[in-house]
């Protein structure tokens, strides 16, 4: 893991916990960025790193906070559970669980739809993105472009 980004998992909830650490899944429609649109980037809950734009997020409906691409790459991972075939993200450096990415998003912006916990995400509004150290991740805001 990188060191700057190290995993604190003293201050997530059991909720954030289970499904950060042993890949659980909240309720649909449940969690508190599903129908949430304000500007900024959300992070890791565990360990700060940031993922999301808030300019690449729209509502795909699911039930999920959804997303047509990363900030930076996440890893994948091959999940055969529940009898179904998907693909696992999870954080690169602290290696949380954060949800699935599928091939059914908008084809206008690439195709793909990372169905993302929002149990695992902490949001950062744009506005304080320079006092809590994220000054360089702006850019993602502002123009929408990834890595």
């Amino acid at each position: 893991m990188s060191e700057e980004y190290k995993k604190d998992l003293s201050k997530l909830t059991d909720e954030e916990y289970q499904v950060t650490q042993n890949a659980a899944t909240e309720r649909p429609f449940s969690g508190k960025y599903d129908d949430f649109y304000k500007k900024g980037i959300y992070v890791d809950i565990a360990s700060g790193e940031p993922l999301f734009s808030s300019a690449k997020k729209y509502d795909a409906g699911c039930g999920w906070p959804s997303f047509t691409e990363p900030i930076a790459k996440l890893k994948e991972h091959r999940d055969s559970s529940f009898g179904m075939e998907r693909t696992e993200v999870t954080s690169k450096a602290a290696g949380s669980h954060l949800g699935h990415v599928f091939t059914d998003g908008p084809l206008d912006q690439g195709g793909l739809r990372y169905c993302i916990n929002s149990a695992s995400l902490k949001f950062i509004p744009y506005e304080e993105m320079d006092k809590k150290g994220y000054a360089d991740y702006k850019k993602y805001v502002e123009d929408g472009d990834a890595e």
